[in-house]
C-alpha cells in the first residue's frame, strides 16, 4: 500500500509534470535536515553525560593493538571496507557520478567553487548528520557495543524514545525517512531521466518513466537484505567507470583548482 502510494505521488510529478509537488519535496529536504539536526541534539544535551564516555569508547576501540590486527586482516578489511564505502555511499553519492547531473544544471559558472558545494554536501551528509545519529545512539546507551543485530531504523527510534518518547521518536522519525527517501526518489527520477534520454536521444522516455514508477512499488515489497545487495551491486558499477573518468580528469581539476584559488581568470 505504501509502495503503491509513493509511486502515485512520484508519477504526478515525474509523468504528471506536477512542479508544486516537486517544488515542496525540494523544499523538504533542507527543513527536514535542519529539524532532524535539532531533534538529535535535543537528544544529545539530554544525555550529555554520556558523551565523554562515548569518544573515549570510540578512540579506545579504534586505537588499540586489537582493533589494528583486526582492521589488517584480509576478511575483516573487506567486510570493513564494504559496508564503510557501501554506507559512505548510501549517504552522500560520492564518486558515484550522479551529483554531477544536479550541479552541471546550476547557473554558477566557475566549476571550482560549484564543486566545493559537492565537497560541502558531503561534510554535511555524512560528517555532520550521520554522526549526529550515532552519537544519539551511543549516548542513548540502549544497545550493547558492537550488536550489530540491532542496527537500523529501529535503534534510532528507541534512542530518540530515551528523551521524545516512544510515540514522539517513532513518529519523528518516520516522517524524516518519508521525506527524505521521497526527495531521493525524485532527484534519481530525473538522473535516470536525463540519461535515458542522452542513450536514446530523447525517444520513449515515457518507458523509462514507466518503468522507475513500477520499480517503487517492487521495491517497496523486496526483503530489506535484498534491496541492500541490488543497490551495492548497481552502485559498485556506477562507481567502477566514473571513478576511472575521475583519474583521467585529476590533472584538469589540480590545473583549475590552483587557478581558482590564485585569482587567476579561468579561460572557457
Amino acid at each position: 500500500v505504501v509502495g503503491i502510494l509513493i509511486a502515485a505521488l512520484v508519477a504526478l510529478v515525474v509523468i504528471g509534470g506536477i512542479k508544486r509537488l516537486g517544488s515542496v519535496a525540494e523544499k523538504i529536504g533542507p527543513a527536514m535536515s535542519a529539524f532532524y539536526i535539532l531533534g538529535s541534539l535535543i537528544v544529545i544535551f539530554s544525555n550529555i553525560g554520556n558523551l565523554g564516555m562515548v569518544f573515549k569508547s570510540i578512540f579506545q576501540a579504534a586505537f588499540t593493538p586489537e582493533a589494528a590486527f583486526g582492521g589488517v586482516t584480509g576478511f575483516v578489511l573487506m567486510n570493513a571496507i564494504k559496508r564503510g564505502v557501501g554506507r559512505g555511499v548510501f549517504s552522500n553519492e560520492a564518486g558515484l557520478g550522479s551529483a554531477p547531473i544536479a550541479h552541471a544544471s546550476s547557473s554558477e559558472t566557475d566549476p571550482v567553487k560549484q564543486g566545493l558545494y559537492g565537497v560541502f554536501e558531503v561534510f554535511a551528509d555524512t560528517i555532520v548528520i550521520c554522526t549526529m545519529t550515532s552519537l544519539v545512539v551511543l549516548t542513548s546507551n540502549i544497545v550493547p557495543w558492537g550488536n550489530a543485530d540491532m542496527a537500523g531504523a529501529d535503534t534510532t527510534i528507541l534512542a530518540f524514545g530515551t528523551v521524545l518518547g516512544p510515540k514522539v521518536s517513532s513518529i519523528f522519525i518516520a516522517v524524516a525517512i518519508l521525506f527524505f527517501a521521497f526527495s531521493t526518489i525524485l532527484s534519481w527520477s530525473l538522473y535516470g531521466q536525463r540519461c535515458f534520454a542522452y542513450l536514446t536521444k530523447g525517444r520513449g522516455v515515457i518507458v523509462y518513466q514507466i518503468a522507475f514508477i513500477a520499480t517503487v512499488v517492487i521495491g517497496a515489497t523486496l526483503k530489506l537484505s535484498l534491496v541492500w545487495n541490488i543497490a551495492d551491486t548497481m552502485n559498485g558499477f556506477m562507481a567502477v567507470p566514473n571513478l576511472i573518468a575521475l583519474l583521467a580528469l585529476s590533472g584538469t581539476v589540480v590545473k583549475l583548482t590552483k587557478e581558482h584559488f590564485n585569482g587567476d581568470r579561468l579561460s572557457r
